[in-house]
Formats: C-alpha cells, structure tokens, sequence
C-alpha cells in the first residue's frame, strides 16, 4: 500500500519520468529527518540529460503552480537538487548517483511505489 503524502507525490514523479530519466526511486523519509517526507532520486546518461531533466521538472511543476524553494546543480549536470519543501528530488548523472549511494545511506527509509 502507498502511503499518502500531503502534497501527493503524481505529479513530482510524474514530471521526474519525462525526458527518459531512469530508476526512479521514491524514498519517504518523514520518520527518519525533517528536511523532508520524500525523496525522489532518478538518473540520466550524460550531463546534458541530467539538465534537461531537471529543467523540464521545473517547467512541469511550474506549469501546475508548484514553485521550488531551491534548485542547485542544474548548470554542471552532474547532480542536481531540487527543493520542493516536503518533496526534494534528486536528479543524478548515473555514475554520480552510484559513486553517492543515496539508496544506501538512507536504507531505513521505506521505498514508496508510485500510484
């Protein structure tokens, strides 16, 4: 059963799937931190695909009225950070993403299927 989070999580993982991004990982991590109820962690191939990723999050969110507080990392490629509040989507070049673990270092969290 997929927990319910407030915002619901359709549209932040809906938006990580565009542009071909792989291995969406949805973590939630409201038991384990305050920084946030989820992560989403998804990866691209290049640099550029990690951007264009990233950007066009932004643009989808953006689109639905969803402002992020913050975004860093989008111009290098390599990982990219995006602060929605509650929801922090994390947008990684794939050897990045394996050389961090973040799925290793936040093991205790429960992995969420999306809806």
């Amino acid at each position: 059963m997929t927990p319910d989070f407030e915002p619901p999580l359709d549209r932040y993982v809906s938006a990580a799937g565009k542009r071909k991004s792989q291995d969406i990982v949805i973590l939630d991590v409201r038991d384990l931190t305050s920084v946030a109820d989820a992560f989403i962690i998804c990866s691209g191939r290049s640099n550029r695909q990690v951007t264009a990723i990233a950007e066009t999050i932004r643009t989808e969110l953006k689109s639905q009225g969803i402002q992020p507080l913050s975004v860093e990392g989008i111009k290098e490629g390599h990982w990219v950070l995006m602060d929605y509040g509650h929801i922090v989507i994390h947008v990684f070049y794939e050897p990045v993403r394996q050389f961090y673990n973040l799925e290793g270092l936040w093991a205790d969290a429960k992995r969420v299927t999306p809806k």
